[in-house]
This record gives C-alpha cells, structure tokens and sequence, in this order.
C-alpha cells in the first residue's frame, strides 16, 4: 500500500491561513502603549478590548466548527474573514474605550473563522490516520511562524505610519486569505460509524465523559498564560527590562530600545515554537498526547516562575522568550488530537471548538487581569503569579485522562 503524503494542498492552504491569521492576532500587544498613549486611557481599556476579543474567538469558535460541519469549511472561513477585516477597518476610527472593545467582538469572531478551530478540523479530516498528529503540528506551527513575523512587522509599520493605518494594512492581509481556499478542496476521512450519529448525540457523548471535562478544563491555563503574555508582555519588558547597551549583540543587530526588544521577544516565542509545535506532532504520534501535555504545562510553571524571580535583562527576556516559545502552542496539536483520536473527526471542529472556549476564557482573564492590575498595583507581578498556579493544575488534572477511542474504527 502507498504511504499518504504528508505534505497535501490541504495543509498548505491550512497552513497559509493560519499563518496570516496568527500574525495579526499575536501583533495586538504592540498597540497597547500607542493607543492608550493617544487617547489617553488607562492601561485596563485597551486591555478590556483585547481580553474582549479573546472571549468572542472562544465563544466563535464552536459557532464557527458547526457552520463548517453544517455549510461547508471554506464557506464558514469567508465570513470569519470578513468579520475579521470589518472589525479592524472599523476600530482603525473608534475613539472611544466602548467603541474598541465593541469591534474586538467582530474581531474575535474573525479569528474564530480563520483560526485553529476550523482549520484544524479541516487538516485533521483530510489526514491519514498515521499523518494526523504530525499534521496538526505542521498547522500549528505555521501559526507560529505568523506569530514570528506579526509583531515585528507592528512595529516597524508603525515608524512609518499611524495605528490607524496599520490596521487597515492588516484589514487587507486577512482578506488575502481567501486566495488560498481553493486547497482546502479535500474529502474527510471520518470513519463509517461518525456520520450515523448526529451531532447532538456525540455532543451528549463527550459531556457525559470525564475525559472531556478534564480536558476542558486543563486548556483554561494555556489561554490564560498565552493571553496575557501576547498582550502585555511587549508593554512589560519596555518598562521593566535593564537598558541594553549601545555596544552590546543586541544593538549591533538594530534593537536599541526595550520597545523594539518587547516585538523581538514576541516574534522569538513564535519562532522557537515552530520547533515546538513540529516536536509536539512528532512526540503526539508515540507517546501518551495527556503526559506530554503535563509536562509542557509544569515546563512552562517552571519557566515562568524563574523569570519572575530573577532580575529581567535582556538576556533574560530571550532566553525566557525561547524556552516559553517551544512550549507555546505545543499544546494545541495535542490537546486537537486527543479529542480527534477519542471522539473522532467527524464533528471534531465542534468539539475542539467547545474545548478552546475555555482556552479563551482562561485568555479573556488573563488579558483583562493584566490590565486591571496594572492600574491598580502599577506591576505585572500578581497576574504572573496567577498564571504559575493555574499551569501547576493543568499539569495535574491532565494525568486522569482516559486516552481510549469512543469512535470504533472502520472496518
């Protein structure tokens, strides 16, 4: 028997949207100093509209694994990026706090439709069996790879132009992510016994199993850790970090400031973490998917509670940056395949979309948190800490999953 391919249309357009996608939603964080300096605000407004954001992906994102299922992926992938670009045309003229968390609503659904959740589905469907883990790494990596050049990219258009502008460049970028749906022109592969049951009944299925709950629950920490890092960690190091030194490697390679220091730590944890996501496919392929995801989870408390701890020097920040950065959406191809492999693909958007809702509420207050506490203690420091204590419990809860199929195979 021939070996499928790995490397299908269906992953490449897959991975080319998500890698747009990925760079305009990871380059949020690079306007919270901009705007708020505009306008005027406190830090928690701008804050609100991102954690804003964040909450209407995670509440989009089942909406949107159903309008795949129901209407089609490509079609469900259209209208999320036509939410996604009218949300940033529009919040390139809002003046008002109200205003811009209003459109982040538009936003977030945006993401909902051109993010994981429907595009993992698509590349989960169109996998071999054998191809899915490793599948649904390349995927998420590609994410990372947008992530990598999202924030600089920010950054360096804003020298030359203002936020507004910027936004409605973005607005254009998301838009060219229809160029690729021809691609995702692939068959599932669901078994024989999926398309018996509906959709309500598989849903029934995995709420009543516990499996499903723990792993609802373990996928909070990563959202809340990966929303407040992305959000405020440029705005973090460009206040905190020591100066960098005008004859040091750093300013040898053009970055002078600890703003321009905040975008290269955000665009290093994207890069280190393509090699995580492809390491965390291959890894998912052969080992049990809930150890891997505790020990990325303890990884990362670890990571994060040395940081805290030491003195933050530019040293730091990369070093810090590339170690989260291989454990940053690490997760995903897993916690995406778990549920593929115990409940099937058939209505797998669905369900990882019900999953990464609590990816996102974990984001929401972790965006939100930062901000709010920020104003009132003037530090990061109580929010970090949060952060160690919920990883510490995704490491734990994930150990009593059952990775055993509830879909039989086809014959």
């Amino acid at each position: 028997m021939t070996k499928a391919p790995l490397m299908t249309p269906v992953l490449i357009g897959g991975c080319c949207i998500l890698m747009l996608s990925f760079a305009i939603r990871a380059s949020f964080g690079m306007f919270q100093i901009p705007v708020a300096a505009e306008f005027g605000w406190p830090r928690a407004d701008f804050s609100m509209a991102i954690a804003i954001q964040n909450l209407a992906w995670g509440i989009g994102q089942p909406v949107f694994g159903a309008l795949a299922e129901r209407f089609g992926d490509r079609r469900a992938i259209v209208l999320g990026a036509l939410f996604y670009a009218t949300g940033l045309v529009l919040s390139a003229f809002a003046v008002t706090p109200g205003a811009h968390q209003l459109l982040n609503i538009l936003i977030g659904f945006g993401i909902a439709g051109t993010g994981f959740g429907v595009v993992l589905a698509v590349v989960g469907r169109a996998a071999s069996p054998g191809n899915r883990s490793v599948a649904l790494g390349v995927a998420t990596a590609a994410g990372s790879a947008g992530q990598v050049i999202g924030a600089p990219a920010a950054e360096l258009l804003m020298q030359v132009y203002p936020w507004q502008t910027v936004f409605v460049i973005f607005a254009a970028v998301i838009l060219s992510t229809m160029l690729f749906l021809p691609l995702l022109s692939a068959p599932g592969r669901a078994t024989r016994q999926e398309p018996e049951d509906s959709l309500g009944t598989v849903l029934r299925r995995a709420f009543r199993d516990p499996s499903y709950t723990l792993i609802f629950v373990g996928f909070f920490s990563c959202g809340y850790q990966l929303g407040f890092i992305t959000a405020h960690f440029p705005a973090f190091v460009t206040e905190v970090c020591g100066a960098i030194s005008p004859t040091g490697p750093l300013a040898a390679l053009g970055i002078t400031t600890t703003s321009a220091l905040g975008a290269i730590a955000i665009s290093l944890i994207g890069l280190a973490n393509i090699v995580g996501s492809l390491a965390s496919g291959w890894l998912g392929k052969r080992y049990a998917r809930k150890y891997l995801l505790a020990g990325i989870y303890a990884g990362r408390t670890v990571a994060a509670t040395l940081f805290i701890l030491l003195p933050m020097t530019p040293a730091s920040v990369i070093v810090f940056s590339l170690v989260m950065g291989v454990l940053w959406l690490a997760t995903v191809p897993l916690t995406s395949g778990l549920v593929a492999h115990i409940y099937g693909v058939r209505y797998m958007g669905t369900l990882y979309g019900v999953v990464f809702l609590s990816h996102q509420v974990g984001a929401f207050l972790g965006v939100w948190l930062g901000g709010r506490m920020y104003d009132v203690t003037g530090t990061y420091d109580l929010v970090w800490w949060v952060g160690i204590g919920v990883g510490l419990f995704s490491a734990i809860v994930h150990l009593p999953i059952r990775e055993r199929q509830m879909v039989p195979s086809a014959a």
